[in-house]
């Protein structure tokens, strides 16, 4: 099934360099329905079928917030891993209801989100292709015109201000100084060792036996928790 679906993708490529279309493709990564089993669960998934199939080079990943969810992944995390792979392409800007199992696919409206989704596009040099698709509707209850209206609002509301918060934190640095001072020990000592591929379990084993005092460094979440937080409320 992986190999077909994998021909296929092939077949799309070659025609496309027939007809000269020089558009991106896009695959949404997607962890349940229509298939019992979804060979497309999340980002790493897609990535790791591109990479066995050598298609890596003509995909890029359309990340859907509700997906996201539906993976057990936050929104964020399946951006993150798009970009740090050199991936990210577009987004499906909506969200899902965490308690439920299927797409409600509401229109976004939560800054949290929004604000660590944009942080995650400033990070990848802004939408290269792509942009941010509402795949979004209204709730079942909501059946008046002008709640449309609103929704859209509401969406591009958040992910306007979002972007604004977001782009504030990328400026300052903070998190990438944290980032920095915590994996600090893998640029020295027997932390650059193990990054370099010098030692392996025997040698850990006798610098750990060496060295049993070592002292541990919080990761201190609920500090960057509310930093977080300071910088969506300050405003």
């Amino acid at each position: 099934e992986l190999d077909n679906m994998a021909r296929f993708l092939q077949m799309a490529v070659d025609y496309a360099k027939e007809i000269g279309f020089k558009g991106q493709f896009l695959i949404e990564p997607k962890p349940k329905e229509p298939t019992k089993h979804q060979y497309d669960f999340d980002t790493a998934t897609v990535h790791g079928f591109l990479l066995k199939y050598g298609l890596e080079d003509y995909f890029k990943m359309n990340i859907e917030a509700n997906h996201a969810t539906l993976a057990a992944h936050t929104f964020q995390h399946e951006l993150h891993v798009a970009r740090i792979n050199g991936l990210f392409g577009s987004i499906d800007a909506n969200q899902g209801d965490l308690l439920l199992g299927w797409d409600t696919d509401q229109f976004p409206t939560n800054i949290y989100d929004s604000t660590l989704a944009m942080y995650e596009v400033i990070k990848a040099g802004g939408f290269t292709t792509g942009g941010l698709n509402f795949d979004a509707k209204v709730r079942r209850g909501s059946f008046e015109p002008e709640d449309l209206f609103y929704g859209h609002i509401a969406g591009m509301d958040a992910f306007a201000k979002g972007f604004k918060i977001a782009n504030k934190i990328a400026k300052d640095g903070k998190f990438d100084k944290f980032i920095e001072e915590r994996y600090k020990s893998y640029e020295s000592g027997i932390g650059k060792d193990i990054v370099d591929g010098k030692v392996g379990f025997k040698e850990l084993e006798e610098y750990a036996l060496a060295n049993d005092q070592i002292k541990n460094i919080s990761g201190k979440q609920e500090v960057l928790e509310a930093i977080l937080n300071q910088y969506i409320l300050e405003d």
